[in-house]
């Protein structure tokens, strides 16, 4: 792959490039290949994704810092965020409000084509889930709960949704590492789909509150383990 000359390439050619850096940045983050606290040096990243140049990469650092992924530090440039237990435990009860916001007026305004894009984005999921790919299966996942809160036809909460969304993803994806909460997701997310056919707001509102903290409990101890790994090397300092 040659390396796309910023001078020379088109103002097209450059998104592209910026878009395919921050997806894949997005990517090792969420599954842990970058981890919290990390600097992201460009130098790390280029071998990585061959032929990348500089600028399409600090553009894709300007959207995961726009999606609370890394955060710009002066002298360190970009460092994949890191979130305490009680702030991704404040976002999450922020999305489950979300959720419960959404889902009465979601199931009054969704049309049957909506519907039917979710019940696609479903098999696709479960397919990801037999095949054993995680992140698949995540993206999937993802873009199903956005789009219920899309179907309420409210713009603001779908954006600030959206937000808080990408801020937790990387601690969302990890609880489905476990094989039997992975399992079980599949399971709720077919009691959601059921839900949704039904138009049934306030059985929607409950399975989606359940869904998330069952999810909760699972990424919760993933995070400690992850902060008491972070602790230790500290201590022996």
């Amino acid at each position: 792959m040659q390396t796309l000359d910023p001078m020379t390439s088109s103002p097209d050619e450059r998104g592209q490039r910026s878009l395919f850096a921050a997806r894949r940045l997005r990517e090792m983050i969420v599954s842990g290949a970058l981890a919290p606290g990390q600097r992201i040096t460009e130098r790390l990243i280029t071998e990585q994704l061959d032929g990348l140049s500089r600028t399409p990469l600090r553009e894709a650092f300007k959207v995961l810092e726009a999606e609370g992924l890394v955060t710009i530090e002066p002298n360190r440039g970009a460092v994949v965020t890191s979130m305490s237990v009680d702030e991704v435990a404040a976002a999450i009860d922020v999305l489950i409000g979300l959720e419960s916001l959404a889902a009465e007026p979601a199931c009054e305004h969704i049309t049957d084509g909506q519907v039917a894009a979710i019940e696609l984005l479903h098999r696709q999921m479960e397919a990801a889930w037999r095949a054993g790919e995680l992140m698949e299966y995540f993206r999937c996942n993802q873009a199903i709960h956005q789009a219920i809160v899309d179907a309420a036809r409210n713009p603001v909460l779908s954006r600030i949704y959206a937000a808080e969304s990408a801020r937790t993803r990387r601690y969302r994806y990890a609880g489905n590492r476990k094989t039997e909460r992975w399992q079980r997701a599949v399971f709720e997310h077919e009691a959601i789909l059921d839900a949704l056919r039904q138009r049934a707001g306030p059985l929607l509102r409950e399975v989606l509150r359940q869904h998330h903290r069952s999810g909760w409990q699972v990424a919760r101890g993933f995070l400690l383990d992850e902060l008491n790994a972070l602790e230790k090397p500290a201590r022996k300092a």
